[in-house]
């Protein structure tokens, strides 16, 4: 015991009078795309789209979809919200349709004019499909 304290002790004296050598790591980088194409904004919006108009899609399926595009760095374009709230009408979910319209207050933040857009271009589909927005039912 007393040998392998007497080791460890002298190999960590020896590394301090080592000169170091002058070498750094090299800073990290980040590569989103993986090497990959980058996706122009219409192609984001179609693959969106066509990922909830799926005529099979399943509650699971719509909740993953939701923290995805939610987890991103924008606000969804009212067409992929418009495809995300008649896939909840197809489940009859009027709860995470209610929740998708929190989530899109939520992520639209401070800007103060982009909610009410929103609202605006999906009014037709909210009153097709029969939801109310979290304002109409009291819950702002």
């Amino acid at each position: 015991m007393f040998r392998a304290a007497v080791r460890l002790s002298v190999s960590g004296a020896r590394s301090l009078t080592r000169p170091q050598l002058g070498l750094t790591a090299p800073l990290a980088q980040r590569c989103y795309a993986h090497g990959g194409k980058l996706e122009s904004d219409e192609e984001f919006d179609a693959r969106w789209v066509t990922y909830f108009n799926k005529a099979d899609i399943d509650a699971w399926e719509l909740r993953k979809g939701m923290n995805t595009l939610i987890g991103y760095d924008l606000v969804p374009e009212p067409k992929i919200l418009e495809a995300a709230l008649r896939a909840c009408r197809r489940l009859n979910d009027l709860a995470s349709a209610i929740r998708i319209l929190e989530a899109v207050k939520d992520k639209s933040g401070p800007h103060k004019k982009i909610y009410p857009y929103l609202i605006q271009e999906l009014r037709p589909t909210l009153d097709e499909l029969g939801i109310s927005t979290p304002e109409e039912l009291g819950m702002d």
